[in-house]
């Protein structure tokens, strides 16, 4: 097994890569992405360095290859950030140089897509950042999240463990990132009740793998980057989320059967899953429609889990996927289940 790595972190100054590895969906909706810019480098102290296609639409895998490659050989910059998500970053992995990876390692953020990437680093040993697009979470509307804030900045500047904590109000809702009244308003929150605990008896403590659920699913299917050795996975922690696609209950049960099938979801001793975004503009559920697609999903996990994971501890409602706030999960990194004391802690 790699021993894992945590890259240098920048401190504030320092140049970090913004890329679009997925699609260059800045070049359409640059409202969110230019205030993302702005609090890179307002907020964080931080200066944003832009590559060739990180607004440009339609960039081949290999355009979007060879600037992950510029951003991690160059020396001068510090971490790297992608803009937003996608659905073919899958297509960018054969292309990547991974020994120019390997020997450059940096802190890498991203989420949704992004698994993709930080899948490979997982496999190269270094650790990566689920969370924190420029355009979802640092370009959210009005304000940076207090929560999404605290984590983010944690994972850029600091080292040692972090405790997470619930949110007490969400959103899964969105508004039309073209107009710019969008940014100038807060956004509608809701309760968000806290978390759910399975089978929360004993602590668990181990190395974070998993992502987004559907991406997951592909690399499975195209037979990428995830180890054919379930043993590769024992005793670590595994986090889940699912997409604005809204994959369906019977969907995700599907998939977790098809990862249990495998012989994958026994070897992890305990599974964070994030928050279920249940609203979409193509699906804009009531709220009532959304309370019955977050139970559904739940009961959907634990009905996998209860065929292929029977001991496995499980946190639902972890605001770590794609509602609002979302916070930051060391892909690779320790994370600490505390079943009886109701605390998760990671370490950045």
């Amino acid at each position: 097994m790699t021993t894992p790595v945590y890259p240098p972190k920048p401190v504030p100054g320092d140049r970090i890569a913004v890329l679009s590895p997925s699609s260059g969906l800045p070049a359409l909706l640059p409202l969110p992405y230019e205030l993302g810019l702005e609090r890179l480098r307002a907020d964080f102290g931080l200066e944003p360095v832009e590559y060739p296609t990180t607004r440009t639409m339609g960039a081949t895998p290999r355009q979007r290859a060879d600037d992950i490659h510029a951003a991690f050989a160059d020396p001068t910059v510090k971490a790297v950030m992608a803009s937003i998500g996608g659905d073919d970053q899958i297509t960018v992995l054969p292309y990547l140089d991974r020994e120019l990876i390997r020997a450059n390692p940096k802190p890498y953020f991203g989420s949704s897509d992004n698994t993709n990437l930080l899948v490979l680093l997982d496999n190269l040993g270094i650790v990566g950042y689920h969370g924190a697009c420029l355009m979802t979470e640092i370009g959210r509307p009005y304000a940076l999240h207090p929560l999404t804030a605290d984590s983010v900045r944690a994972a850029l500047f600091a080292s040692g463990p972090y405790e997470l904590r619930p949110a007490e109000r969400y959103r899964d809702t969105a508004r039309d990132w073209a107009d710019p009244a969008t940014f100038a308003a807060e956004p509608e929150m809701r309760p968000a009740g806290g978390w759910l605990w399975h089978r929360p008896e004993g602590t668990v403590e181990g190395r974070a793998w998993g992502g987004n659920l559907e991406i997951l699913s592909w690399l499975l299917m195209a037979d990428r980057e995830i180890d054919r050795d379930p043993a590769a996975y024992e005793g670590r922690v595994l986090f889940l989320e699912t997409s604005e696609e809204l994959p369906s209950a019977a969907e995700v049960f599907r998939i977790l059967r098809n990862v249990g099938e495998r012989g994958l979801l026994a070897r992890f001793p305990a599974l964070l899953m994030g928050r279920a975004k249940a609203w979409s503009f193509e699906r804009p559920n009531g709220a009532d429609d959304r309370r019955r697609y977050a139970v559904e999903q739940r009961e959907a996990v634990l009905r996998a889990l209860a065929a292929y994971a029977p001991h496995t501890m499980a946190v639902f409602d972890v605001d770590l996927g794609h509602t609002d706030p979302q916070m930051v999960i060391p892909y690779g990194g320790t994370v600490r289940v505390d079943g009886p004391a109701r605390r998760i802690t990671v370490t950045y």
